[in-house]
């Protein structure tokens, strides 16, 4: 192998590095894709939801054999203390459409799938291999790898990194700084296994329809997270995530989060008597716009995770993984066929391709939020939601106790937990960033 030459090599077959692999495949590219894993998505254990729109565009009839769960036709977002939650839940039977938008997926399952499909455009896939470290030339130009299996160069006209938030490769060589700790969130997964039948009585789902539940408040103990659970044909998908920041600053143990969060009176009943079969960690980059780091140079480029391309406030990643992947195929692809070599000046196309998508233009637009999230955790996450619940017990609760006394009791725990400038201040605030 090593006396081949590429056209690309993609360093990794998560979401980001097989759309890339297939763009270009599907092409004819000569495409040669590395994952260290046993095989692609032996790392990913989690389930995840998975956008159908994005997944079209690189393949278009997915549908007809994707492992899919089930397509989610409500969403439920939940602001919990320690024993209650208020919430507000969105359902539609407009979501039961042929061809829905969303649908929650295993991700071992899916990417082995992805990657089967890659290997069907051309490409040739290679698992268990580690990418050691980048070739360079004599001036600076990435121009291939080198790998465990072998000692020689593997070159290619072009490397796609697409190792994820984690990855070191591109933090070694140079072309990256290692992400911070407070642009990183570090989440925890069980997967929880019900009947079918019993998945759909207890979230009240018909067929193939599915439920998420997103929720925040005291579950993360004032650190900036959340929590989630996802409805798979048989089995939930449920985790929650924090800052890593934040858990080296609280010594907080994910662990004990998840215990608590499935003891949660409001999530209890919705896992009981579940055999529980796969627990996973996982690192998601939540840095928003300000943490893209520099995504191309000669003879490389950067997606996915890797590039911290997550949407932290409307909690997409999948997405986001697979539009930066495609679009690198062809940005990659438009060089190769006007036969121009990989510089840093021609695979300047796949920035501006991207900075012309929706991803950069939705992270660009929420750039202020992590910030002002990470900011005032204690608030968002500890005081507000506590609030919230005891203005709802003393709206709910009927005792003999005048309703006047009651709205001077909660207008006091309000003060009292924090001036009114201050709460008004966090809500302006949270506008703008909004905006």
């Amino acid at each position: 192998m090593t006396a081949e030459k590429f056209d690309a090599i993609v360093i990794g077959a998560g979401m980001s590095g097989n759309a890339a692999a297939y763009t270009m495949a599907s092409r004819g590219m000569k495409v040669l894709q590395l994952e260290r894993g046993e095989y692609p998505g032996s790392k990913n254990v989690q389930g995840a939801i998975m956008y159908a729109d994005m997944l079209e565009k690189i393949i278009p009839d997915f549908r007809e054999d994707a492992p899919l769960e089930r397509h989610p036709v409500e969403q439920r977002f939940w602001m919990m203390d320690n024993t209650s939650h208020t919430g507000m839940h969105y359902r539609s039977g407009d979501f039961n459409e042929a061809k829905p938008n969303r649908y929650t997926i295993i991700r071992a399952q899916f990417d082995k799938w992805f990657s089967r499909k890659v290997r069907e455009a051309g490409a040739t896939v290679l698992c268990e291999t580690t990418v050691t470290e980048l070739a360079h030339d004599t001036r600076g130009k990435v121009i291939g790898v080198r790998t465990d299996r072998v000692g020689d160069i593997i070159f290619a006209d072009v490397v796609v990194l697409a190792e994820g938030v984690s990855g070191l490769l591109g933090t070694r060589a140079g072309l990256r700084e290692m992400p911070k700790p407070e642009t990183v969130a570090l989440a925890v997964k069980e997967m929880h296994f019900l009947p079918e039948e019993v998945i759909g009585e207890r979230f009240g789902l018909k067929g193939n329809e599915g439920c998420v539940i997103e929720a925040a408040g005291t579950i993360s103990r004032g650190m900036t997270g959340l929590a989630f659970l996802y409805t798979n044909r048989e089995s939930i998908s449920l985790g929650i995530g924090c800052l890593v920041s934040d858990f080296a600053s609280t010594m907080e143990s994910p662990y004990t989060l998840l215990e608590a969060f499935k003891r949660h009176p409001s999530v209890r009943p919705l896992i009981a008597g579940s055999e529980v079969k796969e627990y996973a960690a996982h690192l998601i980059p939540e840095g928003g716009y300000k943490a893209i780091p520099q995504l191309f140079g000669d003879g490389w480029l950067v997606v996915g995770d890797a590039a911290q391309l997550n949407n932290a406030v409307h909690r997409e990643g999948s997405n986001l993984a697979m539009t930066s992947g495609r679009i690198a195929g062809e940005a990659i692809f438009h060089v190769n066929s006007r036969r121009g070599p990989m510089t840093k000046e021609n695979l300047a196309l796949y920035k501006t391709m991207l900075d012309n998508s929706f991803v950069v233009k939705d992270l660009k637009k929420y750039k202020d939020m992590p910030a002002l999230l990470h900011t005032n955790s204690c608030n968002f996450f500890m005081t507000y939601p506590q609030l919230i619940s005891q203005a709802a017990q003393n709206f709910l609760r009927v005792d003999g106790t005048p309703k006047i006394e009651m709205e001077k009791a909660t207008t006091a725990a309000f003060i009292k937990a924090r001036s009114r400038w201050g709460m008004v201040s966090d809500v302006v605030r949270l506008a703008f960033a909004w905006r």
